[in-house]
């Protein structure tokens, strides 16, 4: 870490050493606001102080900004406990935890101002739809359009990814001819917000679109991500990509909202006698076969997600870097366990029967919320076919491993 890094350092240090802990602790309160920030499209002040007052959308930024530092298991376990209790605050914190990881490619001064200034600085971005930065004295002349934008209006700072338009008018490109893509740091207050987020699960992310036109950003307020050149803290965690953020991340929503509803329905067995029925749920051999084989299904896909974090930090450990085998596996671990809680959470919903379907019933939102994961690109289909390339000795150039 750099010395003027830790000289910078304003923000406060996490509550405890326990980010895990802290997400627990909260968690009455997302079941509770549930319903509220459901009806509000976006996170709740009573929530939004909670998350703030935990430091729960700093568990993967350095402890030298004022965040817990920690691994990316413990950030599975985070966000598996926030999207048990309500999946859109941990839908949120995920997006606002992998771009955190932004923190290693800027300069310390910049990344001071973001997080270190600022005890409640968050960092969100969206999905680029069209944007462009010119290349001008000092910077970049930004215009464009973002969308999917989770938690950004809680945000103090939102990424606009953008393709580089030089001064002859061609865009950079790398080596492989491929454009190049840069991220934008833009204030809260330069954004322009359209409300597009009219959704079937996961209505409490708010997330919108948002543009700017020819808006000036000094070079030192973007970033490309994920190239060692840029890296500025070589931390052996910061080895891991943006990709392994998200995917790790986005696949404990889906295993946390999976894993409440599983939870819910073995207590609801307890007493529920279906229509026409004398005998509980729970008294029914089909059902004792159905959560167990569940149960298998959901850990295993548990399992299997935290192997390949212990594998990519022995990986990083021993070379350096993660190397191809270590992302290929990690990006199998990630899309397989979001298809795998998919079916638990189908499981539980449809056994709790006319129970389910009621809005006052958890079963029901969660229901939804797991769908509209699910079809997050991190739970995208064509991953698995990557990987089986990848298997059979192909070549694999895809972006998302």
């Amino acid at each position: 870490m750099s010395a003027a890094l830790e000289l910078n350092r304003r923000g406060p240090a996490p509550l405890t050493n326990d980010p895990v802990a802290e997400a627990r602790a909260i968690a009455p309160l997302l079941r509770a606001e549930s319903p509220k920030v459901e009806a509000l499209g976006q996170l709740t002040p009573t929530v939004l102080e909670a998350l703030h007052a935990r430091g729960l959308y700093r568990v993967m930024l350095p402890r030298e900004l004022g965040g817990y530092g920690a691994k990316l298991e413990t950030f599975v376990q985070v966000m598996e406990t926030l999207a048990a209790a309500d999946a859109s605050p941990a839908w949120c914190v995920g997006q606002a935890s992998g771009c955190s990881m932004a923190a290693a490619y800027v300069d310390a001064e910049v990344a001071d101002t973001l997080w270190g200034q600022d005890p409640r600085g968050v960092l969100a971005w969206g999905f680029m739809l069209e944007a462009v930065a010119k290349v001008v004295p000092g910077g970049y002349r930004v215009t464009g359009k973002w969308g999917f934008g989770s938690g950004g209006h809680h945000a103090s700072w939102m990424g606009a990814h953008c393709h580089v338009e030089l001064p002859d008018g061609s865009l950079l490109k790398d080596a492989t001819g491929k454009p190049i893509e840069r991220t934008m740091l833009l204030r809260q207050d330069q954004l322009n917000w359209t409300s597009t987020w009219n959704v079937v699960g996961l209505r409490g992310t708010g997330s919108d679109s948002y543009s700017v036109t020819d808006l000036f950003v000094p070079a030192a307020y973007s970033v490309r991500r994920d190239i060692d050149e840029e890296r500025r803290i070589h931390q052996p965690f910061y080895q891991f990509t943006t990709t392994s953020a998200y995917s790790t991340g986005f696949a404990a929503v889906s295993m946390g909202i999976a894993r409440a509803m599983l939870d819910d329905l073995k207590a609801l067995a307890q007493d529920k006698k279906p229509s026409s029925t004398q005998r509980t749920l729970r008294d029914s051999p089909v059902m004792h076969h159905l959560v167990a084989e569940n149960e298998a299904k959901l850990r295993s896909a548990r399992a299997f997600v935290l192997e390949t974090i212990r594998d990519g930090e022995a990986c990083i450990a021993r070379d350096g870097k993660l190397d191809l085998d270590t992302k290929v596996m990690m990006r199998l671990a990630t899309t397989s366990a979001i298809k795998r809680a998919k079916e638990v959470a189908e499981f539980a919903y449809g056994e709790a029967g006319a129970t389910a379907i009621f809005a006052s019933n958890p079963f029901e939102r969660r229901m939804r919320d797991i769908h509209a994961s699910a079809q997050q690109i991190q739970g995208r289909t064509g991953h698995i076919e990557t990987c089986g390339q990848y298997f059979l000795g192909l070549d694999v150039q895809a972006r998302f491993i």
